[in-house]
């Protein structure tokens, strides 16, 4: 059995393991509720999908597989095959550079943008003097996923400091950082988070930098922007434009933000010639990690990396959206040659 066929294998069996019935049925409900096909049929497609295209439950609802064709499933990125990638091209005695976002804190400080602390070692000194220069922090789990744990606070209403951090420590967050002041255009999508971008790049061997999604995420009233905390995205064009409206993990579709009023469709990034500037130089920096997902912020003085994905998540355009029938498959595999 090759390699590849054999990573599948293994891959298959740890999903058939852990299978979320629960999540299949909410899915295919919402599928046969709102397509008028009827549930079973859409729970045997779900099923065979996962199994013939590599999809997820989800991924198989975010891109609407019920309503494509064989062939334009086969055109879909989807988050097994971007795992089986991240397996074999991401040396794993690097991947815990990306895991740990104190260590990417270090190993990226140039390119952050901001200041940061590691509650397990600062002073207290040090903690009193960081709250002091900045309004507003946010404490993160060092090794959380899709924004699990991330909360923000105002240095103002943190009394006893040390209580404070016995708190952070207890529950993980041992991370503090300077909560990012997002250039005035990004905040007009949605003020209460940063609202960043998903930028997956591949540097190959010969050293070219391949940019193989461009991704507009934002927040939806919460501090953070991630899709499974109630954020929504949509892809970007080449030059840093929104041609789609976002939609988020329930399936909602938004051409204009229900809380800013700001338009989605057409908007522009600012300083998008700075984003690609910055996601080259990023991508060469651990060259032994050649496939990563960045998030990247605006800020009023450029952009700046929030963190960078080792086993990154997938982005493409809803078909039932945008009319685009085609996924993100073919861009990857012209840039990897897999």
């Amino acid at each position: 059995m090759g390699l590849g066929l054999s990573r599948r294998v293994r891959y298959l069996i740890a999903r058939a393991r852990a299978l979320d019935t629960e999540n299949l049925t909410r899915l295919a409900g919402r599928i046969a509720d709102s397509s008028g096909r009827a549930k079973p049929v859409i729970l045997a497609d779900m099923l065979w999908s996962s199994v013939r295209h590599e999809t997820g439950f989800q991924d198989y609802y975010d891109w609407d597989f019920h309503t494509l064709s064989r062939r334009e499933r086969r055109t879909f990125m989807t988050h097994p095959k971007s795992n089986h990638l991240a397996q074999k091209l991401n040396a794993v005695e690097h991947r815990p550079t990306f895991a740990d976002k104190s260590r990417f804190n270090e190993r990226f400080a140039a390119y952050l943008g901001r200041e940061w602390l590691d509650l397990r070692t600062a002073t207290a000194e040090e903690l009193s003097s960081f709250l002091a220069r900045h309004d507003r922090v946010m404490a993160k789990v060092a090794d959380s996923l899709g924004g699990d744990g991330i909360q923000a606070f105002a240095s103002a209403d943190i009394r006893d400091q040390e209580a404070w951090r016995a708190e952070r420590l207890a529950a993980r967050q041992v991370l503090l950082e300077e909560f990012l002041t997002q250039h005035p255009v990004m905040a007009s999508l949605n003020p209460s988070s940063v609202n960043t971008l998903r930028i997956i790049s591949y540097l190959d061997p010969s050293g070219r930098v391949h940019v193989l999604a461009r991704t507009l995420k934002m927040g939806n009233g919460g501090d953070v922007d991630n899709f499974s905390d109630g954020g929504m995205y949509t892809m970007l064009d080449e030059h840093g434009v929104a041609e789609h409206p976002a939609f988020d993990g329930d399936g909602r579709v938004f051409s204009v933000h229900p809380l800013s009023g700001t338009s989605i469709v057409r908007f522009q990034v600012p300083l998008w010639s700075e984003v690609g500037e910055l996601v080259d130089a990023l991508a060469r920096e651990v060259p032994q990690i050649p496939y990563v997902g960045w998030d990247i912020a605006i800020t009023p003085d450029g952009p700046a990396v929030i963190e960078g994905n080792y086993n990154t998540g997938v982005f493409q355009l809803k078909p039932s959206v945008t009319g685009v029938r085609e996924g993100l498959l073919p861009v990857y595999r012209r840039a990897i040659g897999f």
